[in-house]
């Protein structure tokens, strides 16, 4: 099929790319939208919900599956109802800023309801991550954050699950307890059905009413990918100003109603700010799939997407790495994916290029479509876009170009372009820290993001910037020689492919690079058809075709040019995959390099070891 006979009448429609640059003495460069923000944007989120419930009162703004796996749906004339009554029930704890409501719970319409209501009369709400409290042992990130917010209402759901979290905060609060409608037993909590007991509109209204662009909608706790966890207020500005952003360079929302199937947790600004927004401004359906890109859950996204077809689809990376072979294989899982399906995002990482490549070769070989792939960049502290890439990018991991109202600030540091962002979409400080804070933004008030950038093409900023790795990764080699992980990790995968689901790179006060590979276990066993269905990791991870197939990608690297700061000398296959717990892997998915390196220490060392045969699993594969 060639591209002149390619239907391109779903593909949505962007708004052209146009910015300034402004090149200053010091050699820093100020990178803005040529396309002014809009001020005609809503004063708080509240706006939306209580547009489309009187617009669209019967649409579905929200369904997820019961316990007997069917789909409960909740509409938005319904969901305005309840807010209303839940508000009015939260207006009577004594909450604020100061007694904020925290929500222990995995994605669900109770948790949307709760955090909705509270946005609704100007309480914040703050959805922890479950990796905080269900897959803890001493829940010492937990305990932090709960001192941090002194919270003065709790809801868990299930409670029993949440249980041995509670214990371990008892002592650090005097939240009134609420036990979410999954419980099995609501002990000394209240059953969030007595929530919905009464309304009292007018109360809730006039609490409305009061709210400014400056009152606190949520708190947000950093992923902890650099440092520890902070809690960032997030204000009805910051939310509201990124979704005018937003209509501005993707008008094509307006045409129809989005329909989402996302997993992405509330707890984080892709999932919880990004798309949840999305949705609720332009009057979509969200569906919440109780999938996850972990092996044991990902048939359970495959199973929701046979039943719904997304109109947009978000994820991170590693979940269309685990996707893919799904998609490969299922033919009508393929029809119901790419069916509807306009365009394809990802973030959080750069979308490897063998996925790229595939998924477009998909979408065209199952419905004779185009599929846009794109991408944006931001922050928990920014609400979360800053740039967008709404126009067909030219490879993988464009980030696209500033948003309206939001400018860049790109500063050359160790021979990258470090990026600082300023706009109504930046956070003003961390919570109760203002040590952080201070440190957080240059003497021009630009937020020091941490994050890197190059231009695709310096001579035309409108065709948008690349990642380029967070600066503190970076490293150099006792050569003196910079290692730039973020374009290392990304050539590694490509060349890995498809036997690698994610690399960490080490080489830290070294004279070589270093792989530590997550390995794809089903792609390995793949490569090794004399191997037992059920063979041990450890054996397939040591085969001759695994191990090959390894050194081959690493002999592509090295062949490539560039130095030894461009390809691994060695690496390892790790038989333990990465541990959420551990903070290795983070709710979205992505990989903490630090966390993993200080994690695994020892198999660090032993990947430099001058008797690598002795390690765990496979030897240690070398040039």
């Amino acid at each position: 099929m060639t591209a002149s006979t390619l239907d391109h009448s779903h593909a949505p429609a962007f708004t052209a790319p146009r910015v300034r640059l402004e090149s200053r003495d010091d050699g820093s460069q100020l990178l803005h939208s040529a396309i002014p923000l809009s001020n005609a944007y809503a004063r708080c989120s509240g706006e939306w919900l209580e547009h489309w419930a009187r617009e669209a009162p019967e649409r579905v703004w929200l369904a997820e599956r019961d316990a007997q796996g069917q789909w409960v749906e909740l509409t938005y004339g319904e969901a305005r109802r309840r807010v209303v009554a839940i508000a009015s029930w939260l207006l009577t704890q004594g909450l604020g800023a100061e007694r904020p409501l925290t929500i222990l719970s995995d994605n669900g319409i109770e948790h949307a309801l709760l955090m909705t209501a509270a946005m609704h009369i100007g309480v914040p709400s703050c959805s922890i991550s479950p990796g905080s409290s269900l897959m803890s042992r001493d829940h010492a990130k937990l305990k932090s954050q709960v001192e941090l917010l002194h919270p003065g209402v709790i809801y868990a759901d299930p409670i029993e699950a949440y249980r041995p979290a509670l214990a371990a905060i008892a002592e650090l609060h005097d939240a009134v307890l609420v036990a979410g409608g999954r419980s099995a037993s609501t002990e000394g909590a209240v059953p969030f059905a007595e929530l919905e007991q009464r309304s009292d509109e007018s109360a809730v209204m006039a609490a409305f009413a009061a709210l400014t662009p400056d009152t606190i909608a949520k708190f947000l706790f950093t992923s902890g990918s650099v440092g520890t966890p902070k809690a960032v207020p997030n204000t009805q500005r910051m939310l509201c100003s990124n979704q005018q952003a937003k209509a501005q360079v993707w008008p094509t929302l307006a045409e129809r109603p989005p329909v989402l199937l996302d997993w992405l947790p509330w707890s984080h600004t892709f999932g919880g700010n990004h798309n949840f927004n999305i949705v609720l401004h332009w009057g979509g359906t969200l569906y919440l799939d109780d999938g996850k890109p972990t092996p044991e859950l990902i048939e359970k996204t495959a199973r929701n997407l046979r039943e719904v077809s997304p109109t947009h689809y978000f994820s991170v990376p590693r979940a269309y790495d685990m996707l893919m072979p799904l998609l490969r294989d299922d033919a009508a899982l393929r029809d119901a994916f790419f069916h509807r399906l306009q365009l394809v995002f990802y973030a959080a990482a750069a979308l490897p290029e063998h996925l790229w490549n595939e998924l477009e070769a998909m979408a065209r070989e199952t419905t004779g479509r185009e599929v846009l792939i794109a991408s944006s960049w931001g922050a928990t502290e920014t609400a979360p876009i800053c740039t967008d890439c709404h126009f067909p990018a030219v490879r993988s991991g464009v980030i696209g170009v500033p948003v309206p109202g939001t400018t860049l600030k790109l500063v050359p540091t160790a021979g990258k372009l470090e990026v600082r962002v300023k706009g109504p979409n930046i956070f003003t400080g961390y919570w109760k820290q203002p040590e952080l804070s201070a440190k957080a933004f240059d003497d021009e008030g630009f937020y020091m993001i941490g994050d890197a950038v190059r231009f695709v093409d310096p001579e035309h900023p409108e065709q948008g910037l690349l990642f380029d790795g967070r600066v503190s990764e970076d490293f150099k080699l006792l050569t003196g020689t910079w290692v730039h992980v973020g374009a290392l990790r990304m050539a590694g995968l490509d060349a890995l492919k498809p036997i690698a689901q994610d690399i960490v790179v080490s080489g830290h006060d070294r004279d070589e690079i270093g792989f530590l590979i997550f390995p794809h276990l089903a792609e390995c066993r793949r490569l090794c058809p004399d191997l037992a269905a059920d063979a041990p990791v450890e054996a397939v991870l040591s085969h001759p075709a695994v191990v090959e197939r390894v050194r081959e990608a690493m002999r592509t690297l090295q062949a490539g040019g560039g130095g030894s700061s461009t390809y691994p000398t060695r690496a390892l296959l790790l038989e333990e995959p990465p541990s959420v717990e551990a903070g290795e892997i983070t709710d979205k998915g992505y990989i903490n390099q630090r966390k993993v390196l200080d994690r695994r220490a020892e198999r660090v060392a032993a990947l430099y070891s001058s008797a690598p045969a002795n390690t765990p699993a496979a030897a240690v594969i070398t040039l």
